[in-house]
């Protein structure tokens, strides 16, 4: 079953870190949001791969919304 990564925040994609087909473990970055002048990193939650990146780096976001789908 997918796993969907949502943004905690509402923010800015700076900078995206994986790619699709990337393995990651938990805890690695898979992106990082600017909020406030802040770097925020999104971790990943669980081992898994990239399935989907669902956004592109200076893209605006809401929180709430799904940036990257884990498989």
């Amino acid at each position: 079953m997918p796993t969907v990564v949502e943004a905690e925040i509402t923010g800015t994609v700076w900078k995206i870190e994986k790619q699709v087909g990337d393995r990651v473990a938990r805890d690695d970055v898979l992106l990082i949001l600017e909020s406030m002048k802040m770097e925020i990193p999104v971790e990943a939650p669980c081992d898994a791969a990239v399935a989907e990146i669902r956004v592109s780096e200076g893209e605006s976001v809401e929180e709430g919304a799904v940036l990257v789908v884990l498989e």
